[in-house]
């Protein structure tokens, strides 16, 4: 079995911090063989740098997804074509630097991450998630069985909609964006896992990672704010996924969620 672990939106230093020491741990006490991580509010909350991405790659994780912060730090777009392990949806329309999906090696065979956003309560106007995602599958399938898919999205309707219809093409349909874990984790009837989000890694102290006073605040007189990330010990979120690495079926989706004391 290839056992992957998926970690959900790592927002600011506190969540990358506690994200890399948790990867490094159950790297070794779970046996864990394959780590992606979303990175997309790594960089102070907004986007992910060039810098943030190597050393998160360098920390073992295998592949960084994203979504709509993508490209909110300037560097990104000229760095992503030059590292195939950043993705960035794969519904963007051709032309859009950097790739949706790729295909790495691994001792127990070849493990596929697409990277896919979903349209409803999104500011992009990009391709259709779900014509996208499954001829990406398709294509992917003809590599491996095993094919992991980050859906980024605002709904819970549309991300479970996208795990029913890749059920049985893909082997795992995880949720990010909302930065709030669900309690949905399970097996889909063709052996598809799905949870329909992993929460986020960041601090707990916080709204969705940021600091609570501005939030609060916005939402109270609807005035301008600055939303800075929120710092302290934060939770690490996101799901460990048991695959068969002949067929590409899940056996076992278990939620991950720990509190991290360590922030620097």
């Amino acid at each position: 079995m290839i056992r992957l672990l998926f970690l959900g939106d790592l927002v600011g230093e506190a969540g990358r911090n506690a994200a890399k020491f948790v990867v490094e741990r159950l790297l070794n006490e779970q046996a864990v063989d394959f780590v992606v991580v979303n990175g997309e509010n790594s960089a102070n909350g907004r986007g992910i740098s060039a810098k943030i991405a190597i050393d998160l790659l360098r920390s073992g994780v295998a592949v960084i997804t994203t979504g709509d912060h993508v490209w909110d730090q300037k560097d990104t777009a000229t760095y992503i074509p030059t590292e195939p392990r950043l993705l960035r949806p794969i519904n963007y329309p051709p032309g859009a630097p950097g790739a949706g999906s790729i295909v790495l090696d691994t001792p127990k065979g070849k493990v596929a991450v697409m990277n896919v956003q979903c349209r409803t309560f999104m500011n992009q106007q990009l391709d259709n998630p779900f014509v996208a995602a499954e001829e990406e599958a398709h294509w992917l399938r003809n590599q491996t069985p095993v094919i992991f898919v980050d859906v980024h999205g605002e709904t819970t309707s549309e991300k479970t909609a996208m795990a029913r219809h890749l059920d049985g093409v893909v082997s795992a349909v995880v949720g990010t964006h909302t930065h709030v874990q669900t309690a949905d984790e399970r097996i889909l009837p063709r052996g598809t896992a799905f949870l329909c989000d992993a929460g986020m890694c960041g601090a707990i102290d916080s709204i969705i990672g940021r600091e609570a006073g501005p939030v609060i605040q916005k939402f109270r007189d609807g005035l301008p704010a600055r939303f800075h990330v929120a710092k302290g010990p934060s939770q690490v979120c996101g799901a460990l996924i048991e695959i068969d690495p002949a067929t590409g079926k899940a056996s076992t989706i278990q939620r991950i969620r720990e509190v991290v004391e360590m922030t620097h």
